[in-house]
């Protein structure tokens, strides 16, 4: 591997130490693999690679190689599952590398996951959805639950009833889910709760945008607010390609909601001016009744022609 030297010191991820210990890797830190022999894992928490980065990497690894092991588990035939280090696996496969440094490690399927899901956490190289998600399977993986249960956990924490928050903050639920939060180190329970819960509520066209990173989550989160469709997707396209900031979308999106009249509110307004202007015809007609109108001839004249007129406006 261009005459390199590699390091000797343990393989070693924050946060996955913390859930597993250091992953000791001293007696295999020099070995090689044939980049044939590895097999990528199907349950990747990465669902979109940034081609830009990947190039980049590429023109790093054919100038001074893999300076970073990639970590991978044994399996059947002689085959090796990697769990850790997919864009140095994809660079050495564009440059058609034979060989490639690894740290072997026998993890079983769940412990496999929760390192890759940490080891992508730790090194920033997930999308917001991605993170997300990846958050809510570690804990639901170290709690054996469904994600459906560890966003109820959240959000019962938050509950404004104290005692019972008091029993879920000091439940064994709580206390693994505050482990693995510790463990990623990117935040905490509540601010994953108010901020990285609702976007896995977003319209499918700004979920897509930033499962692909083409638009940051604050921006997301404004878009979404333009609920007609056609709308959405067109400042979501001007949002991207001209890139606009989060002020700008945010004049936008103002701009589109001020425009629109729900047809129910427009309903709701017509009814009520209906109201309005009846009571106030009913109001005229009884001070008409006490009035001394019917004595004054120019008066009642000038309230006869009036009469006639609105009854001509009706007309039409």
């Amino acid at each position: 591997m261009n005459g390199r030297k590699r390091s000797s010191q343990p393989y070693e991820i924050k946060g996955v130490d913390a859930l597993f210990g250091t992953v000791e890797a001293a007696a295999s830190s020099d070995r090689t693999l044939p980049l044939a022999n590895i097999i990528p894992s199907a349950q990747q928490p990465r669902r979109y690679f940034d081609q830009e980065k990947l190039h980049h990497l590429v023109e790093s690894v054919q100038q001074h190689g893999i300076l970073e092991p990639l970590l991978v588990r044994p399996r059947e035939q002689g085959k090796y599952q990697l769990i850790a280090g997919e864009r140095r696996y994809r660079a050495a496969t564009i440059l058609g590398l034979s060989e490639v440094p690894v740290v072997i490690r026998d993890f079983d399927d769940q412990e496999a996951l929760q390192v890759a899901l940490v080891e992508n956490l730790q090194r920033e190289d997930l999308n917001p959805i991605e993170e997300t998600e990846g958050v809510l399977d570690l804990v639901a993986l170290r709690l054996q639950k469904p994600r459906e249960d560890v966003i109820t956990l959240l959000n019962q924490a938050a509950h404004r009833d104290r005692y019972a928050v008091d029993n879920v903050i000091h439940s064994k639920e709580w206390q693994v889910l505050q482990e693995v939060f510790e463990a990623v180190g990117r935040f905490t329970p509540e601010s994953f709760r108010t901020n990285r819960l609702p976007l896995l509520n977003l319209p499918t066209d700004v979920l897509e945008a930033l499962r692909q990173g083409k638009l940051e989550y604050t921006k997301a989160r404004v878009l979404s607010r333009v609920k007609d469709e056609t709308q959405r997707g067109e400042l979501l396209d001007n949002a991207i390609s001209q890139g606009l900031s989060l002020n700008e979308i945010k004049q936008q999106v103002e701009e589109i909601k001020s425009a629109q009249i729900p047809a129910k509110d427009s309903e709701d307004s017509e009814e009520s001016l209906k109201q309005e202007f009846s009571s106030r015809l009913l109001e005229v007609t009884k001070r008409l009744r006490k009035g001394k109108i019917w004595t004054d001839s120019k008066k009642r004249q000038k309230a006869e022609k009036l009469l006639a007129e609105l009854a001509k406006l009706v007309e039409h």
